[in-house]
């Protein structure tokens, strides 16, 4: 018998019932890469789209949380002589497909529920796929009420989840046993519901089952400003994540369980797990399958999703996220000294767009900012960014002003992830960046500020670009590194720290650029070395230079500040310890004064909160953290690849740019410069 006739869910919208098929297009690509082994999912989805590595790496991280969780409820409860997988709200997952191929289900009958146009059309394909039947057997059940397709160990339902009293009565009649131990699965699948309802259902199943486990994944955090993006993406698909306020962290999910009769409960975002719960031959594995260079938006999306495994009944308690940890758990919630009030830069709004991330801003000389390169809004286009911006400070106010290039045959290399020097009002140097990540780095250039050249109209910065031979110097081949001023022997030279390059995922070694040659010199160096990194700050201070955080070779953010001491025969490397701990973050920007380390913004693995400004005493060690209140700004600020001006007279940070491409959420970028006053901070620190 064919799939009987079917309609659509009605209290739910399509839409909702599209992201499970985006998601599955989604797995389908990242199994194409090898980030997942499945061989069924191709089959199941007929369309195939090739996403971006920052999508494969999310879809990658969901199925590993999920297929270990399952795996380690069919180990203990293998000497069990029947098991039961009900999977709520399936979609076209493959999970059924995978488990009888790798012979998992010997005494296990899963049960997959979903919309009845769903399961319709999810039956028909397992009817018209050989591959697929064949693992199936088909007993000639389906069509009988709301059963779609029955196999002996696999049955599939057409059900709307929150009817609970449907539910419960097609499962009776599909042959659910509530006496044998069952695994609940719901994968992104009671956020589109209505809180009453999934609480319901979360109930029920605790209630009508003895022993009984549940495995849920989804989304959390929703007042962050990554949880903004993700929370208008899903309300502009007309598919809002309904139970997000009431349930906003693993905390408040805990307790949700807990008080509708689950006995065990554990939960943790997914940086959590997949520094935890995954090895490091395996986490080194994905980390090398295609070039990367979105660190800050996979661990943003790894904190705003969360899994949790609730159990009651079963002996032993079912803990898999507990007893099959690789690593420690990460540290206790961030203690807040006080805060800093971000405000809308005032300036005037014609001129281009600073919307941008991976650029680099200096202060080329008092009240002017030059803003070059970096990925943004150009003519209402997403691209590699052409032009350079300026900001001019006019009576108080910041306007932009318009950058004259006086050789227009030399290109900009529209390089990301680049530094810039100052060296004098007329002479900046570029070092570094890059195009794609699977590109070299870029080298060198000279801007050069001719000084007539705001004698006729202070509005306009000339700039004259001076390629630098040879271009292709070891020091400026990477990006994500640091260039600081330093001083020996009474000569400037620029201090190259660190990076990644296309070859190699971060660096550790460094250079002495002497400023008037722009060549290496060699300058002795003593003390044991930072550990590699990229995307960390760096300083001028007393001669030498300050190394704050970054991205180490584990791709986790390390919370080390070490300092470059200038001795008479070289430099020292000396660790600055800090009380309490520096939190670990990177891409985040740092400026001294007044001997203090002010770092900015950035990103941590603390999911509960964002990093706003950390204030370390270099004479007392003293670590303060401060949020920034946002309450006068009307869009999410996130600081994170952006740049940052201090204005040290006026006790004034100036954050420009910064954002990037939220998973598959859409690209956020800020859209004005945004005004920090350090003076109550720099006062009580």
């Amino acid at each position: 018998l064919g799939p009987r006739p079917c309609t659509s869910a009605v209290s739910l919208s399509r839409q909702v019932q599209g992201t499970g098929g985006s998601s599955a297009v989604s797995k389908c690509s990242a199994a194409a890469r090898g980030y997942i082994q499945d061989r069924f999912l191709r089959l199941l989805v007929g369309r195939q789209r090739r996403r971006a590595p920052l999508v494969h790496r999310g879809y990658y991280i969901r199925a590993r949380a999920i297929d270990h969780c399952v795996q380690d409820f069919l180990l203990k409860t293998q000497g069990c002589p029947r098991t039961q997988i009900l999977s709520l709200g399936a979609g076209f997952d493959s999970l059924y497909f995978r488990l009888k191929d790798l012979g998992l289900l010997h005494h296990t009958v899963v049960y997959e529920v979903d919309f009845p146009n769903v399961a319709c059309q999810k039956a028909a394909l397992i009817k018209r796929m050989e591959e697929l039947s064949a693992l199936v057997g088909d007993t000639g059940g389906e069509g009988l009420g709301v059963i779609t397709f029955s196999g002996e160990d696999y049955k599939l339902l057409g059900v709307d989840l929150s009817e609970l009293s449907e539910l419960e009565s097609a499962l009776q009649e599909a042959g659910l046993d509530n006496e044998t131990p069952t695994l609940f699965i719901a994968e992104v699948v009671l956020a589109y519901m209505e809180s009453s309802r999934s609480d319901a259902l979360v109930r029920w199943a605790a209630e009508r089952f003895p022993r009984a486990c549940f495995l849920l994944y989804e989304q959390m955090h929703p007042g962050d400003p990554f949880g903004r993006v993700m929370q208008q993406h899903f309300q502009q698909l007309s598919s809002a994540l309904r139970s997000l306020a009431q349930y906003p962290d693993c905390e408040a999910q805990q307790r949700r369980f807990s008080e509708r009769g689950w006995t065990e409960c554990s939960a943790m975002d997914m940086n959590e797990f997949f520094t935890c719960c995954t090895t490091e031959d395996e986490q080194q594995r994905v980390q090398a399958l295609e070039p990367f260079d979105e660190y800050e938006e996979w661990h943003l999306k790894c904190s705003h999703y969360f899994v949790l495994t609730a159990s009651k009944g079963m002996e032993p308690p079912w803990t898999p996220l507990l007893s099959n940890m690789t690593a420690p758990r990460h540290g206790a919630p961030v203690a807040v000294a006080g805060s800093v009030t971000a405000a809308v830069c005032a300036r005037h709004s014609e001129g281009p767009s600073l919307r941008r991330y991976g650029h680099h801003s200096v202060l080329i000389k008092p009240n002017v900012i030059l803003t070059t390169g970096g990925f943004g809004e150009e003519d209402g286009q997403h691209c590699r960014m052409r032009n350079f911006h300026v900001l001019i400070k006019h009576r108080g106010c910041w306007k932009a002003g318009c950058v004259k290039q006086e050789n227009p045959d030399k290109r900009w290399d529209e390089r990301l992830y680049h530094t810039v020097s100052c060296l004098s009002n007329s002479l900046a140097l570029v070092v570094g960046g890059r195009t794609s990540p699977s590109s070299a780095g870029l080298g060198m250039m000279w801007l050069r500020f001719p000084d007539t050249s705001n004698a006729l109209d202070p509005d306009v910065l000339t700039v004259e670009l001076v390629p630098v031979q040879p271009a292709a110097e070891p020091a400026a081949l990477r990006w994500r590194h640091s260039t600081t001023e330093v001083m020996f022997k009474g000569e400037k030279y620029l201090f190259v720290y660190g990076g990644r390059s296309s070859m190699e995922p971060v660096l550790g070694d460094w250079y002495f650029l002497h400023t008037q040659e722009l060549s290496c010199s060699v300058v002795p160096v003593e003390g044991p070395a930072p550990e590699s990194r990229h995307s960390h700050s760096a300083c001028g201070w007393r001669g030498g230079a300050l190394i704050a955080g970054g991205l180490g070779a584990a791709e986790r953010p390390l919370g080390s500040v070490f300092f470059l001491r200038e001795l008479e025969h070289g430099f020292q490397w000396q660790k600055v310890e800090t009380h309490p701990l520096l939190i670990p973050r990177y891409s985040h920007t740092a400026h001294v004064h007044e001997g203090k380390l002010l770092l900015v913004g950035g990103v941590w693995l603390h999911s509960s909160s964002v990093p706003g400004v950390t204030v370390v005493d270099l004479t007392t060690g003293l670590c303060s953290d401060y949020t920034i209140d946002v309450e006068h700004l009307e869009w999410p600020l996130m600081l994170h690849n952006h740049s940052s001006v201090l204005l040290p007279d006026e006790e004034e940070l100036l954050l420009i740019g910064g954002g990037g491409n939220c998973f598959s959420f859409g690209t956020h970028l800020n859209p004005e410069p945004v005004s920090l006053s350090l003076s109550n901070i720099l006062t009580r620190s």
